[in-house]
This record gives structure tokens, C-alpha cells and sequence, in this order.
């Protein structure tokens, strides 16, 4: 049998809270704070997995609920494992399906026993249960599996935030029982909005169950993006040192460094790689939306300190062509591009920790990305 998950803890800064860890998983170790490339339906959009490896992706993200409708926990199972079925030799997490059901699936009914949804693909109904969600996961072969639980709008009133945590609290002991404690890891999932009374409590309930992992829910749900920082800052030192904690679906560049130096050390968001297929482009100088005029005739790259193929090899004016002309193309480059920008601000986070230098990087990354440039649009993020 592998070896199973576990994370050690390396270096804390000396000037804030973030955290230089290592996790060990049986697919390979992962570098702490770490973004997670999201890879929903067993591949990470408009990229191939020789493009995530040469970018130095260490560990992907699936998801249970889509995987379950498409093409099933049960095909994937007979044909090797999601590692096999995808090709991908390094570490994988699976989301438990739980935000999907509450936000795509159709006349979701909750009751204590699980979620009873119509699947948003062809109506057909489905019960998704704490036990049913574990299951899933571990016949996906995940290297990491997270607790099912529910997760209520970051505006909903107290009393339903309230009945959300009681209920999570509830799934969250089912799905530890459920969890066959092989070589992969759970996490438990800590909600409340934004109510600090609320997450405080519900960290003290989730905690309470000894897991290999901890995460936070729940945010980049339509909060501004200063009450989500200020919330990660007092919660995030509340959940246990020794353990990995993770942030879940956040977000911009100027949120993961503001989640690191609270003391978070795992991200996912679909945000890189939606805004690359819509134009968009993070730099180290801002965002860029490369449809815009102005790039027609630029000869240079995207970002200028960039070491990516993209902005080796290819001139804003070629791939604004692209994009304007709708080539596949286009997509390729610009989410190469995006994700490589990503990866390479997490691990110049994990060298300014080691060199107790994480306050002096965090500044230089607000100020540099923070502001200027083209603001992200609405429209580019759905």
C-alpha cells in the first residue's frame, strides 16, 4: 500500500503568518503554499497534462459532482483510477460535490440525510450523501478527499448560516466514518460567511474531528475582497499548526498573498483559467485584456518577466490575432500563460518565506497587481 498523506511544516515567517510547508501524498510531495490548477471534469481546460507538468503543477482538482454524472465514479474506477484515466502521475484532490449541488444543480432539496438534486445536464435525479460523496472519491482514487458539507451565500441571514453549520458539522462526522482510512487523506470544512462568531464555533466543531487537513469555505461568494481578507486573517490562525490548511475557490493573485500571510497554505480557482479563455491575463504589472486595440501592432510579450512559453515565443499583437480571430489557439497560450503566473507566485511566496522577507513580498504583490491596468470585468469572470 502507498504511503500515506501527510504534511510537515518547514518554516514560519517572522514577520506575518505564512507557513513553508511539504505534503507528502502517494502520487508525489507537493510544495506548501501550493496552487491547485482546477480540473473539474478530469482536465484542467484548454491544456494538456505535458503543458501542467512542464509548469510545475504538483496536484489538480476534480470534482465529485461532475464526475459522478460524467462519465461516472464507476467507469473511471474500472478503467484504473482517475490518475490512470486522465494520465496524470501526480497528486489529485476532489472537491465533494457539495458548492455544485447548492449552485448548478436543479430544485436541490436538502434534508439531513443528504441533498436530493435534479443533475443540471438532463434532470435526472440523483441523492448525493455524505457516505455517497466519500465513496465517490475513493473510487476516484483521490489522493485528497473533502468532506461533504453545505455551503450557504456569503449575504444568507444568520439563522440559515446557522442550520448550514449544524448540518455540515453532522455530514462531516458521517463522512470520517465512511472514510476508509486508506492512503488517501480527508479534510473537514470549516463554514459561517462571514460571521467570525459563526466560524470560530464551526472550527472548534470541525476540528474537533481529528483529520489529516483542515479547509475554509465559503468565501469569494460576491463578498468584497477586503471583508474575505480580514475574515482569512482571524480564522485561519484558529485551525490546527501541524496540519495542511486549505482555501477553497480563492481567487486573485492579490488573495492568495493575502491568504498566505494569514497562514493558509493550499488554493484552486477556476479564475486563471476562465479569464485566459475570455482574454484576460495576469501580470506582474496588472491585468491585461488582450482583445484591446491597443495590442494590434505591440510587439511585446505579454509580461515581460515572465519566463512562460507564451511570453518567450509570442508578441501581444499575435496573440490578440489569435483571439480576435477566435483560433483554439489562443486559448492554449493565454491559459499557459496565466497558470505559469500562478505557479511562479506561489513559489516565489514559499522563497520570501524561507528568507523571512513574506511582509516585504506582500506589499511589492498588492502594489504591482493590486491596482492599474484593466480592471477584472465582470463579464470575464463567470
Amino acid at each position: 500500500m502507498s504511503a500515506p498523506v501527510f504534511w510537515e511544516l518547514l518554516h514560519e515567517d517572522r514577520g506575518s503568518g505564512a507557513r513553508r510547508g511539504r505534503l507528502h501524498t502517494p502520487h508525489g510531495t507537493i510544495e506548501t503554499p501550493i496552487f491547485m490548477p482546477v480540473g473539474t471534469l478530469a482536465s484542467v481546460k484548454a491544456v494538456g497534462q505535458d503543458d501542467l507538468q512542464t509548469l510545475g503543477a504538483e496536484i489538480l482538482l476534480g470534482n465529485t459532482y461532475h464526475l459522478m454524472l460524467r462519465p461516472g465514479e464507476a467507469l473511471v474506477k474500472e478503467l484504473g483510477g482517475l490518475h490512470r484515466f486522465m494520465a496524470w502521475p501526480r497528486a489529485l484532490l476532489t472537491d465533494s460535490g457539495g458548492f455544485q449541488v447548492f449552485s448548478l444543480a436543479k430544485k436541490a432539496k436538502v434534508s439531513e440525510e443528504g441533498v436530493l438534486f435534479q443533475s443540471h445536464l438532463d434532470g435526472t435525479p440523483h441523492l448525493l450523501t455524505p457516505e455517497r460523496s466519500i465513496a465517490i472519491q475513493e473510487a476516484l482514487g483521490a489522493d485528497i478527499l473533502m468532506a461533504f458539507d453545505e455551503c450557504p451565500p456569503s449575504t444568507a441571514e444568520r439563522a440559515v448560516v446557522e442550520r448550514a453549520l449544524e448540518r455540515t458539522t453532522a455530514w462531516l462526522h458521517r463522512c470520517a466514518a465512511a472514510w476508509r482510512r486508506g492512503p488517501n487523506a480527508l479534510f473537514g470544512i470549516v463554514q459561517g460567511g462571514l460571521d467570525l462568531g459563526l466560524r470560530r464555533r464551526h472550527v472548534q466543531e470541525v476540528c474537533a474531528v481529528e483529520l489529516p487537513g483542515y479547509a475554509l469555505g465559503g468565501y469569494s461568494v460576491g463578498e468584497a475582497p477586503e471583508r474575505m481578507h480580514a475574515s482569512v486573517a482571524e480564522v485561519a490562525p484558529l485551525l490546527p499548526r501541524e496540519r495542511p490548511r486549505y482555501l477553497m475557490g480563492v481567487g486573485t493573485p492579490v488573495d492568495l498573498v493575502h491568504a498566505v500571510a494569514a497562514g493558509m497554505d493550499m488554493f484552486d480557482c477556476v479564475l486563471p483559467t476562465r479569464c485566459a479563455r475570455n482574454g484576460l491575463l495576469f501580470t506582474s504589472e496588472g491585468r491585461l485584456v488582450i482583445r484591446n486595440a491597443a495590442y494590434t501592432k505591440d510587439e511585446r510579450p505579454v509580461d515581460a518577466s515572465c519566463g512562460c512559453y507564451t511570453c518567450r515565443t509570442h508578441s501581444r499583437a499575435y496573440l490578440r490575432h489569435l483571439f480576435s480571430t477566435r483560433e483554439v489557439l489562443a486559448l492554449r497560450l493565454n491559459t499557459l500563460h496565466n497558470l505559469h503566473h500562478y505557479l511562479e507566485l506561489m513559489r516565489k511566496a514559499r522563497q520570501a518565506i524561507v528568507e523571512d522577507r513574506y511582509t516585504a513580498f506582500l506589499k511589492d504583490v498588492v502594489a504591482r497587481e493590486g491596482g492599474g491596468g484593466d480592471a477584472l470585468a465582470p463579464e470575464l469572470a463567470e
